[in-house]
């Protein structure tokens, strides 16, 4: 794991070479009060004064050297220097003229984070960032921590990331923060989680279904559930996906690493809350004993649920396990799941699609998103399409045909397992990043955990 706490250092005027951060709509005038030699480096590399213009400067001595970046990024954007960060050569550095940090601690700590469990990491030494904001370096450091690990968890293949091994990463944070872990499996799991029980039942003995639960905090403060979709890989079951639609699959545990990654952020920051975090952990595979399209699963709710298909097999799961979260009357549910591919076909990679019971959560959560530049996009609970989970024989379907506005069913069969008068918000997070940006490589990425935890500040701090 990247030491990000080196990373990021109090300026006590030790030598740094300057980061010189211009906005093309200030190039001009900086440009005017440059000598002679800058101004000609500048000329001599072709920046124009564009976003993303970069140059070395030269400085009076023939190894004094600085950066250019010409960046229109805000200062509340935490990806405005991390082009900069993956860059550089190794050394230290601060931003020129005591020009403020803001959040681009978290992106030049990430832009040095790399995943290399199957391979060798390069050899390049860090680059530390030096700041006088020092109140913000603890905190950068915990988000780059928890980003990286999160990332960490959905690049592992499913080979090497099973149940279990979720299991062993709840463990070890509860033992880290003096927290309780449980874990259910076996009979008392077909017993008391059914669905949990039918969806991960064909897989191989070692990656055997299971719930995950871990406590923390004064029981005196408020109850908080953060539920994550556990599904280490997901073939399709019965209902087989194609191998195009199967090849990245090891991210379908993705909603697990986020709920993972915000419970440790919660810990760490020691918010005035009672976390209750549920893991529901299984793969879905394919053995004689696998469920079948067809089948009527018992669910721990007692409704009864007609599976239609195999391969929407998260609702499942989180069905179970929002069930058992509900049963401590929490003040507030969080869940994060890969659940649908509509939703990706609506709004993208980028935009995880949520769904909020709780009109007062729907705003703060959003105001939270904007605040930590993390984007969420809400979706409606559209009561209309509640009927496209009717079946003839149970009391719904988990997918009903057609196709048709995808996401939204998902969620509203999720709903049926939260009280009425509970607040929850539903993430239908991608958990990958198809292509890479400054600071966010291609591969597993966290989306909308900064923007729950900085909710769960504004509320619990």
């Amino acid at each position: 794991m990247t030491d990000f706490a080196a990373l990021l250092q109090p300026d006590r005027g030790q030598p740094a070479r300057d980061i010189h951060v211009v906005h093309p709509d200030a190039y001009a005038a900086w440009l005017a009060a440059q000598p002679a030699r800058v101004r000609a480096a500048v000329a001599a590399n072709k920046v124009t004064g564009k976003p993303g213009n970069r140059a070395i400067l030269p400085g009076e001595g023939a190894d004094d050297w600085a950066m250019l970046l010409v960046c229109d990024e805000p200062l509340a954007s935490p990806w405005r220097i991390a082009s900069l960060g993956d860059g550089l050569p190794e050394g230290s550095y601060r931003l020129a003229d005591g020009a403020p940090l803001g959040a681009a601690g978290l992106g030049w700590c990430l832009a040095q984070h790399r995943f290399t469990r199957y391979r060798k990491p390069d050899v390049t030494g860090p680059r530390v960032l030096l700041t006088g904001d020092v109140a913000g370096i603890e905190e950068a450091t915990r988000l780059a921590a928890a980003t990286a690990h999160l990332r960490d968890l959905v690049d592992t293949g499913a080979s090497d990331l099973g149940p279990a091994e979720l299991e062993a990463e709840a463990d070890a944070l509860a033992r880290l923060h003096g927290a309780t872990a449980t874990v259910t499996r076996g009979d008392a799991l077909a017993t008391g989680y059914p669905m949990i029980h039918a969806v991960g039942q064909a897989a191989s003995k070692d990656r055997a279904p299971r719930l995950i639960e871990l406590e923390w905090g004064d029981v005196a403060h408020p109850r908080v559930a953060i539920v994550g979709k556990g599904v280490c890989f997901d073939s399709g079951g019965l209902d087989i996906k194609p191998s195009a639609g199967m090849r990245l699959m090891k991210k379908d545990m993705g909603g697990a690493a986020h709920a993972l990654a915000l419970a440790a952020l919660v810990m760490q920051a020691r918010l005035k809350l009672r976390l209750h975090l549920l893991i529901p952990a299984v793969e879905n595979a394919i053995a004689g004993n696998a469920f079948r399209p067809g089948d009527v699963l018992a669910t721990r709710k007692g409704l009864t649920v007609e599976n239609t298909n195999t391969d929407a097999e998260g609702r499942l799961i989180l069905g179970d396990a929002l069930t058992k979260a509900a049963e401590g009357t929490p003040d507030l549910i969080l869940d994060f799941a890969t659940l649908t591919g509509a939703a990706r076909v609506a709004l993208g990679p980028d935009l995880p699609a949520t769904f909020v019971q709780d009109e007062g959560l729907a705003a703060d959560l959003l105001a939270a998103a904007d605040a930590a530049r993390d984007p969420l996009w809400r979706m409606p609970l559209w009561d209309g399409y509640d009927d496209m989970l009717k079946s003839d024989v149970a009391d719904m379907v988990n997918a009903p045909d057609g196709g048709f506005a995808g996401a939204i069913t998902a969620a509203l069969f999720l709903r049926r397992f939260v009280p009425a008068g509970t607040p929850w918000a539903h993430l239908d997070t991608f958990a990958w990043r198809p292509t890479a940006r400054p600071g966010r490589p291609k591969g597993g990425d966290a989306y909308g955990l900064r923007a729950a935890y900085a909710l769960l500040k504004q509320r619990f701090s």
